[in-house]
């Protein structure tokens, strides 16, 4: 599965997490894989463990800013049924409106006196459909606004269609089933791709942070098993709510998993952990031709310039003097060009899962990005070179064999 395969396929955090296990395939049986849902965590076993052996860890998350369908969506308007969704992240609510709409995720349901799950993705699209000029006369002047509760209801069908939409989802389960729950959000059904005089840029929906898990599960895939070294891929769902559940950086479940294979390492975890380095890799601001003034002058990343180091004073990123060093070190070795992203002093700065990890488990982490435009829009963009230098990096944390 390729880069825009990858980014067509992955709809829903549970199709992320499928199809990160097809890009890291099951021929190694020196890999362990740990599964939560929407979140994942690969580890590949050293060829033996000793006193000084220690974790290589990148981390990224599978979620992204989306409109969840509701419990009871349904709803009937001017010869249209339409379906409520709640408001999941922080997306930019403009760029959802006149776009082709999937829908896809998890279903719960009963068969033979058993609780079973499936992955589904609908096959027709919905429509959010804007308000006609003629109808908003300033809104050009103004600016659009969006009422979230009562402007992003998505047209599904007419009236004479299926009285309610979890018929719809009814419909896709084996027969004698019953349907208990579902986790279905929409989603941008325009397939990734190349933009630009020179096909420099991609254009895709979910990039952030699609384009991490695909980084790091392609040089994971590509890594062979280090002498003394663990390899560990940390996918985590929920970041864009807060990180606090299960699935989350916050959650435990990466420090099970380390407990569980650090059993073997013959000296406690915590010297273990803090000798470790982990890259946590989520996308990053590029600076906007447009709106220069909205960047910080001096560390105003650019599209196709690099990895972008991301540093904040109030510790929003867990980038630290330590971690910073390490991360330059390993890209002068790996000859990979990096930037360097500061928020502006007037403007309140974003987070990742970094800080979460680094806090609670004492692993020096540095938070790292791709450059890219709009972020939390449908559809976003970056560059091709970024990607691939990104790529590059995570490989040489697995394979490099003098890292610091």
């Amino acid at each position: 599965m390729d880069f825009f395969e990858f980014l067509n396929y992955a709809v829903t955090p549970y199709h992320t997490v499928a199809g990160i296990r097809q890009l890291l395939g099951e021929n190694d049986g020196g890999v362990k894989v740990f599964e939560r849902g929407g979140a994942l965590i690969a580890v590949r076993m050293p060829q033996q463990v000793c006193l000084d052996s220690r974790f290589r860890i990148a981390l990224a998350h599978t979620d992204y800013p989306t409109l969840k369908i509701t419990p009871n969506p349904d709803s009937a308007s001017a010869g249209v049924r339409t379906l409520h969704p709640e408001i999941y992240g922080s997306p930019l609510f403009t760029s959802w409106l006149d776009r082709d709409l999937g829908y896809a995720g998890l279903l719960a349901y009963e068969r033979n006196g058993k609780l079973e799950t499936k992955l589904v993705r609908g096959d027709k699209l919905f429509r959010i459909p804007q308000l006609a000029v003629h109808l908003n006369r300033g809104v050009n002047q103004e600016g659009l606004k969006v009422n979230p509760q009562t402007d992003l209801n998505a047209l599904w069908t007419a009236m004479d269609g299926r009285e309610r939409f979890v018929d719809a989802l009814s419909a896709e389960l084996p027969a004698g089933s019953k349907l208990l729950d579902f986790d279905i959000q929409l989603f941008d059904a325009q397939p990734a791709n190349r933009g630009g005089f020179a096909d420099e840029w991609i254009y895709s929906g979910r990039l952030d942070n699609l384009s991490s898990c695909h980084a790091i599960a392609e040089a994971f895939a590509a890594a062979d098993a280090l002498e003394k070294d663990f390899q560990v891929a940390a996918f985590f769902n929920n970041e864009e709510v807060g990180s606090e559940t299960r699935e989350g950086a916050a959650g435990n479940f990466l420090k099970s998993v380390l407990d569980s294979v650090s059993s073997l390492v013959c000296s406690e975890l915590a010297s273990v952990l803090s000798s470790s380095f982990a890259l946590s890799i989520d996308m990053a601001h590029a600076c906007h031709p447009n709106f220069v003034q909205k960047h910080e002058g001096n560390h105003a990343p650019v599209l196709g310039g690099g990895v972008v180091l991301k540093m904040n004073s109030q510790k929003r990123y867990a980038s630290d003097v330590f971690s910073n060093a390490r991360f330059k070190l390993l890209c002068e070795q790996s000859n990979i060009p990096y930037q360097t992203f500061v928020m502006r002093n007037d403007m309140p700065c974003g987070s990742t899962v970094g800080p979460a990890i680094s806090a609670s488990l004492g692993i020096p982490t540095v938070d790292i990005g791709e450059p890219m435009l709009s972020m939390h829009s449908i559809r976003e963009m970056t560059a091709v070179v970024d990607h691939e230098n990104m790529t590059k990096l995570v490989s040489a944390l697995y394979c490099s064999s003098n890292l610091a």
